[in-house]
């Protein structure tokens, strides 16, 4: 795991105080959202729990309403606007779960919405953020070129945009979670958040460091988007260039302004997890869990599993989100299983005879390793007049399964490539 970015004081270095948003306003975004979002439940898990040796509970808000925690802060800002605000308009830029949160806001507000998506954005996600109520727009490639587009639309029109993490009304709804972690695990002593801009981290530091001072709030950033240390380090937001992550959700170049001062001064750490650890993360969840997290959601629990040891429990790691296109998907579960050493890929050469891939795979069967595809090369100037190549992709055990695997196919008298 990559080098952490500690808090060392109690004080912020951008001398912003927290009353920025106090927890008053977090309660009363609590009351506000009473009946719109969803309590989402606490589950215990068993998994994490062994390797932490405390407890550690799952916050699942991938089964909020709209499948992320997003809804919140977006009717609580939303819900905020003036009359004639409301009658002009809203417009937002989101790849996907703060479009949706913005889309289903308004529509229960009563307010019109327009909602520009970056051209390349899942279609799921599209179809879902339309039957929410919104006007989608399709613009640009990256979510910067999108933001640009929906800022100009709502100079142009008057619509009020609504920011996805840059504003207190945003972080006063995102840290209502902060308050049920409380109230479903009182005795919790970690909190474990994603962070990209930053508004659900500093929503969830306000509620708890308010009430429970003592339990400590963890940040985790995908180390290719990791824009927090190095501001942290310099007492300032700064800009990483292309930020790069299959974690969407928390794909963020810049910390707003807003919620780095509080994760400044509340947060007590802010660590990052690589491509590997969040698709295991996300891969334990499925299957140990059986709930279907995005890897920005997964992000905590990707934390816990690159250091289990380093956690003060109870824990409670929170799964910011569920919208994951089933495309990504597919291949965050291949590349988790071959991170976890159960998926295996490897070439070999064998002589081209009837009935030699056969045998080939009644070798393969005697070790129980599941074969899931079979490449087979007859043509190719590297191989000999009586040789062919096979390519075989295997479901294993485990990294001791898989090296079982490739002695058995030498001890057979194949010749695996490497």
């Amino acid at each position: 795991m990559a080098p952490r970015t500690t808090r060392t004081s109690g004080t912020s270095s951008s001398g912003v105080p927290t009353s920025v948003i106090t927890l008053d306003e977090v309660r009363a975004a609590q009351k506000m959202l009473s009946g719109v979002s969803r309590v989402t439940a606490l589950e215990g898990s068993r998994y994490l729990s062994g390797l932490v040796g405390s407890p550690v509970h799952l916050k699942c808000e991938n089964l909020q309403r709209t499948g992320s925690f997003k809804l919140r802060g977006a009717y609580v800002r939303i819900a905020g606007l003036s009359a004639e605000e409301r009658a002009a308009g809203v417009v937002a830029a989101s790849a996907g779960n703060h479009a949706q949160g913005v889309a289903l806001a308004a529509s229960l507000l009563g307010v019109r919405s327009t909602v520009f998506m970056p051209q390349g954005a899942p279609l799921p996600k599209i179809a879902a953020t339309r039957d929410y109520g919104a006007d989608v727009r399709l613009h640009g490639q990256i979510v910067d070129e999108t933001m640009h587009a929906a800022q100009e639309y709502a100079r142009r029109t008057g619509a009020v945009f609504i920011h996805p993490f840059d504003h207190p009304d945003i972080i006063a709804g995102q840290g209502t979670l902060g308050l049920e972690v409380l109230e479903q695990c009182p005795e919790v002593r970690t909190v474990v958040v994603g962070v990209g801009g930053g508004g659900l981290a500093a929503g969830v530091a306000v509620a708890v460091k308010a009430l429970r001072p003592d339990v400590r709030v963890v940040g985790v950033q995908a180390a290719g988007a990791a824009a927090y240390p190095p501001s942290l380090a310099a007492g300032h937001p700064v800009s990483i260039e292309s930020p790069t992550t299959m974690a969407d959700g928390i794909k963020v170049g810049r910390p707003g302004d807003v919620p780095f001062r509080i994760i400044d001064e509340l947060v007590d750490e802010v660590r990052t997890v690589s491509e590997d650890a969040l698709a295991a993360a996300l891969l334990l969840c499925l299957e140990r869990a059986k709930l279907v997290v995005e890897p920005a959601g997964a992000c905590s629990v990707a934390a816990l599993l690159a250091e289990p040891e380093s956690f003060e429990g109870p824990v409670v790691a929170v799964l910011s989100g569920g919208n994951v296109d089933p495309l990504l998907m597919q291949r965050i579960l291949r590349h988790g299983m071959a991170a976890a050493g159960r998926y295996l890929s490897l070439r070999l050469r064998l002589t081209d005879r009837p009935g030699a891939l056969a045998t080939l795979l009644a070798a393969l069967t005697t070790v129980d390793a599941n074969v899931l595809d079979v490449g087979h090369v007859r043509t190719d100037p590297r191989l000999g007049l009586t040789e062919a190549e096979v390519e075989l992709h295997l479901e294993t055990k485990g990294p001791e399964h898989c090296d079982e695997v490739r002695e058995a196919l030498r001890e057979a008298g194949y010749r695996v490539l490497p």
